[in-house]
């Protein structure tokens, strides 16, 4: 499985809070949820993402609360992937559960830019930045999570059988 878009760029510590403001937690409807993603630190988020396009960022992504809806905010906005120097543990786990393909690997997060052309692939384990002409190898994600992240999430995968063997 890979993906490819274009690159949205964002910094350091980027908690939930930012990701998805507190005052819209009140529903679990996805697209609302996406409607107000980033509005904290990027109000022109919502008007510029692409289906398909690339969430890159730098330390400590998703800091903060322990909260599900900022990962599926992310998602449902149409972000295919996102790539940190590294992400808070339970956002990281809360991402997989959803269906959301996020990857730790420091040298991309520092060399990636805003709108660069990127592609990653997670059987292979490597992510191309094909407006840099540059390629990073990554960890390839075990096949139990490129299950789960086929799926759509885990409790689809669970529901389909997928995690059986």
């Amino acid at each position: 499985m890979s993906v490819r878009g274009k690159v949205i760029k964002y910094g350091n510590n980027v908690d939930t809070d930012v990701i998805i403001p507190a005052r819209y937690l009140n529903t679990t409807d996805k697209q609302q949820l996406a409607s107000h993603c980033m509005e904290d630190i990027d109000n022109t988020f919502v008007k510029r993402v692409q289906k398909g396009d690339i969430m890159v960022a730098g330390k400590n992504f998703g800091c903060g609360s322990s909260r599900e809806h900022a990962p599926i905010a992310i998602k449902e906005s149409g972000i295919s992937l996102v790539i940190a120097k590294d992400f808070a543990r339970i956002f990281y786990r809360n991402s997989i559960n959803i269906g959301l393909p996020i990857i730790e690997c420091a040298e991309a997060s520092e060399q990636i830019n805003e709108g660069d052309e990127v592609e990653a692939d997670f059987e292979k384990g490597i992510i191309i930045n094909h407006t840099q002409n540059r390629e990073y190898r990554i960890e390839p994600f075990p096949e139990f999570i490129r299950k789960i992240i086929n799926a759509g999430g885990l409790i689809e995968a669970v529901n389909k059988g997928m995690l059986n063997d």
